[in-house]
């Protein structure tokens, strides 16, 4: 659970900073156990950049006074390196023109290394602001000196240090000043950041970082790597994720294809490549005409046998059955609530599966010299893979570096690195560069999908009309479960573990007297495939259920959606929120739903087969929570089954928005992909594997298909919460939501079909 632990709670912390050569850097890290912080301070001295602090190095400034910041996180079109940069500038108080990012390769002193679950800027934010503050604390130290004045005449604006009519730039202060200080952790933890008031960068309109090189087509992703003497590898992937072994191998009619050189059985120590094998070419093209005449004789895995519809009824058949999974949530006497209601409402709703279908396929790059493997890939957690890579070359990670690139697109799928493996076993056995390239299909079907999911709601109410019991147990299948057991959560009741993840969004923010939350692994889809982290995770499905089951308990109450929302909003108990990152709790979630009411009309007249659908959510997890509300317009037409999204309004409050371009970027691609998922998207398993391989029956939303947008960030000053996933959770439920005020049909299962 390191992982999620903020930096600004952090309880073993110093703050570094010290010349190197003719710069300033700044570092901030963990002094070890076992190591005193004079020792620790003394050893980085000396090093230039010790191993003993996770992370180290954040940012340097040259003698030219150019600023270079150093990003651990994953750039894959969300701009997070101009984010996180930002956030120093602004503190350092830089000049934004002079200002670039490295995006870094593996090695331990950046610590855990992980971009997803919108945590970057969440987790990253106060220790970024104190690097950013203690390094203009230096250096409005060193230019007093410089000066002859006192530090209080001192400020920093735009990379100068000002004093009245004098003024030194960062340059002049490196190469001439004493920037040699360090910080304990109480001085760090008390470092006075800018109010918001004080900030010049942050909120404000800047140039993305990573822009340029896009748009003039120098940015260099994985799939664009290249090693001299390098080989190509198209795959060969089983008919099962699990259990499939090779029988044999007919190559011979591969023996023709100019460029082809062999073909490769995989054998993986860690068991996550199962019956694999790998054509090797000395060009793409001809890895992909060999790969074609190759003939692979499988023994298919025990899953070979699985539909959509076995891993959907043995949800079905875990939802319904009590003693199956375990306790997320227990709060007041759902029995009493049960056992005392006068009327009842019950309710199932489910997800099929769907694909990542990013639009680079996965691709890895692996050159094995002197007993040390470099990957060349862009990845999303590189802390996941490394261990596992580990046990499959049978090498301590040390041995390991992955070389971070653009991702084009990850959206979850980059959160594991498993194309790596089946590269860096064939460049060892072959003994040169090996470039790894799926196709297509072939990264369709070798996809962590997002699980089946089941879910089923018994609600309860008094005599007076009142809710007072909900009752929710949802079934899929885990990644955390196979990917990252770490992140195990402690069930309630103490009745076991369960994946924090599927089943985000069910701890929500209404308030219910009883409330009550299963969650339950589906064996069968944990046996079928490898689930997957898709954009939004669990609430992507969970909200799916929850916010479509309020409309309905609203339509029971003959109460008006939002106001039956509302009137569960009250911020009591758990629900008014604490600091620093949900102050206001429920408040805020009824604050964004008013003000998405009121922009979008609700309430109004529209014609016939037409409807308004409301939904709200609270981001990807209840402690780092992200309030969104979203109106959907939709025209049904019965006769053709047809439903055109005419428009979406979103709003949005994620505290401090550190990029407005950036964050708008994120909710309308979010907002869309919302969007996607709930009309367009969408496949199912037969015989083991996904039934859609590419973009011919994969059909995600088109360019003619996208409707109006309407989003807005409410103005605020609070913690920055994540941003990349939340505006995508209430989209679906909204539009069923509206198809029931279109039509009186209430839809129950992703993607919609009428």
């Amino acid at each position: 659970m390191a992982l999620l632990k903020r930096s600004h709670l952090l309880s073993r912390r110093s703050f570094l900073a010290r010349s190197v050569s003719t710069g300033l850097v700044m570092g901030v890290g963990i002094v070890l156990p076992g190591c005193s912080e004079e020792t620790a301070i003394s050893d980085l001295r000396a090093s230039g950049a010790s191993r003993s602090f996770s992370p180290n190095i954040w940012f340097e400034i040259d003698s030219a006074g150019l600023i270079n910041i150093n990003i651990s996180k994953a750039e894959m079109g969300q701009h997070v390196g101009t984010a996180l940069a930002r956030i120093i500038a602004d503190e350092l108080g830089a000049d934004w023109s002079k200002v670039s990012i490295t995006h870094v390769d593996t090695a331990a002193k950046w610590g855990a290394m992980v971009t997803g679950g919108s945590w970057s800027v969440w987790t990253s934010f106060t220790q970024l602001s104190q690097a950013g503050a203690a390094g203009r604390t230096i250096l409005i130290e060193a230019a007093s000196k410089l000066l002859g004045v006192d530090k209080s005449l001192c400020k920093v604006l735009k990379g100068h240090v000002v004093a009245g009519d004098r003024q030194l730039s960062f340059a002049n202060i490196v190469a001439k000043g004493d920037i040699s200080r360090s910080f304990s952790e109480d001085e760090l933890a008390t470092m006075p950041v800018k109010l918001a008031s004080q900030r010049t960068l942050i909120g404000k309109p800047v140039t993305a970082l990573d822009v340029p090189a896009k748009t003039q087509g120098t940015a260099v992703y994985g799939l664009d790597a290249e090693l001299p003497g390098m080989v190509y590898a198209h795959p060969l992937i089983p008919p099962t994720r699990y259990g499939s072994s090779i029988v044999s191998i007919d190559d011979s009619a591969a023996k023709g294809v100019p460029g082809y050189l062999q073909t490769l059985t995989l054998r993986d120590p860690a068991a996550v490549i199962q019956g694999w094998a790998l054509v090797i070419a000395d060009s793409f093209p001809s890895a992909i005409q060999a790969a074609k005449a190759v003939t692979v004789n499988w023994q298919a895995g025990p899953t070979h046998y699985v539909s959509e519809a076995d891993i959907f009824a043995a949800g079905e058949t875990l939802v319904e059955d009590p003693s199956s999974g375990v306790l997320a949530v227990n709060e007041g006497d759902i029995t009493e609530a049960q056992a005392t209601a006068v009327q009842t409402l019950s309710a199932t709703y489910r997800t099929g599966t769907a694909l990542h279908l990013t639009l680079e396929p996965q691709n890895a790059l692996v050159e094995y010299i002197d007993g040390v493997f470099h990957i060349h890939a862009g990845n999303q957690w590189q802390s996941l893979i490394l261990p596992v890579l580990s046990k499959s070359l049978g090498v301590p990670e040390s041995d390991i570096i992955i070389h971070q690139y653009y991702l084009g697109g990850g959206f979850g799928r980059r959160l594991y690195g498993d194309q790596m493996i089946p590269a860096a076993l064939a460049a060892r056995e072959l003994g040169r560069p090996v470039k790894l390239i799926f196709p297509r299909a072939e990264d369709s079907r070798f996809d962590c999908v997002r699980s089946p999911s089941v879910a089923k709601f018994d609600a309860y109410f008094d005599t007076d009309g009142s809710l007072t019991g909900l009752d929710h147990a949802a079934a899929a299948g885990w990644p955390t479960l196979t990917m990252a057991d770490f992140f195990l959560s402690d069930a309630v009741d103490g009745n076991g573990k369960y994946d924090p993840f599927s089943i985000g969004g069910a701890d929500f923010w209404y308030t219910v007297p009883s409330h009550r939350v299963r969650a339950v692994n589906n064996e069968l889809a944990q046996k079928t495939f490898l689930p997957g982290w898709l954009r939004s995770v669990g609430p992507g499905w969970i909200g799916w259920g929850v916010e479509s089951f309020m409309d309905e308990l609203a339509q029971l109450s003959d109460t008006d959606p939002v106001e039956f929302r509302l009137a569960h909003l009250d911020a009591a108990g758990k629900n008014a929120g604490s600091a620093p990152d949900s102050v206001g709790g429920a408040m805020r979630l009824a604050a964004v739903l008013r003000d998405v009411a009121a922009r979008s009309g609700w309430g109004k007249k529209l014609p016939a087969g037409e409807g308004l659908g409301i939904a709200i959510a609270q981001g990807q997890e209840r402690r780092m929570p992200t309030w969104t509300a979203c109106v959907v317009h939709v025209a049904v037409d019965i006769q053709s089954s047809e439903i055109n999204v005419k428009k979406i309004w979103q709003t949005i409050d994620c505290g401090t928005v550190i990029s407005p371009d950036g964050a708008m970027a994120q909710a309308e691609g979010a907002t869309l992909w919302g969007l996607s998922l709930a009309l367009y998207e969408g496949t199912e398993f037969v015989d083991g594997e996904v039934n859609d391989h590419n973009l011919d029956t994969y059909t995600p939303l088109r360019m003619a298909d996208v409707p109006a947008l309407d989003i807005h960030f409410m103005d605020s000053t609070e913690f920055p919460t994540g941003l990349g996933e939340p505006p995508m959770i209430a989209v679906a439920p909204a539009i069923g939501n509206a198809i029931f005020a279109a039509t009186g049909k209430r839809v129950r299962d992703l993607p919609i079909r009428l």
